[in-house]
């Protein structure tokens, strides 16, 4: 009878336990799933329209849920856009890790893809939203920045290391070098002030910047007469 009881006081405790854990789970899960959703809606108003006419009302309105809700998961704009941009930095890496990590790639098809990503990505951001996110959140505008660099400096140093390895990138330039002299000019070009000046959209800066960097500025006959010129020494 005593050992009846202990085992039926075991199954109990086993039921209650895998009922608690089953429970947070699902939670967790559902918790995950409405910050997705939030996030997704927000990432497309914000890259449409910009920091200051993303509002937590209309955000709310258009999941179709609560402002209560809403506010559980995140406590303000704020918390959004930098849950954003962090999102947008995981998402760079890992696809950039994932394409140098190929094996089955060349150098330049490697390139080519990178490439190509970046400018999926940035093609949706118009070219207002870091303007006025500068204006109006300038703490989430320096955090782009920090961002930036991280990325640049990460995913362009893979780059040239690979470049050089593979003998498809000039080894007589440290890849530190190359990787941070891609992220002075990015970073210059990126600053809200120059795009408007020079009428260019985030997609374009990255571009020009990428075209320039690996196909250069010189045309083959520029080449052959800067080689004659500088290349005497």
């Amino acid at each position: 009878m005593e050992k009846l009881a202990l085992e039926t006081m075991n199954t109990l405790i086993v039921s209650i336990v895998f009922y608690m854990v089953s429970a947070h789970l699902t939670r967790s899960l559902s918790k995950d799933v409405g910050r997705s959703r939030i996030l997704e809606k927000a990432r497309q108003h914000f890259f449409a329209f910009g920091y200051s006419k993303m509002t937590m009302d209309e955000l709310a309105a258009e999941l179709g849920m609560s402002k209560k809700t809403l506010y559980r998961h995140f406590p303000g704009k704020d918390a959004i856009v930098v849950a954003l941009i962090h999102e947008m930095q995981k998402s760079i890496r890992a696809d950039a890790d994932a394409i140098m990590r190929n094996h089955t790639l060349t150098f330049a098809e490697k390139l080519r893809g990178f490439a190509e990503s970046m400018i999926e990505r940035l093609g949706h951001v118009q070219p207002g939203v870091l303007k006025d996110l500068q204006r109006f959140a300038p703490h989430c505008h320096r955090l782009i920045e920090e961002v930036r660099r991280d990325n640049i400096l990460h995913v362009f140093g893979k780059i040239f290391e690979q470049g050089q390895l593979c003998g498809a990138v000039r080894s007589d330039l440290s890849s530190v070098f190359l990787s941070q002299l891609v992220y002075e000019v990015v970073n210059s070009m990126m600053q809200p002030a120059t795009m408007e000046y020079l009428k260019l959209r985030p997609v374009d800066v990255f571009q020009n910047t990428f075209k320039t960097i690996f196909g250069g500025m010189l045309t083959a006959k520029g080449r052959k007469d800067y080689e004659k010129l500088f290349d005497q020494s």
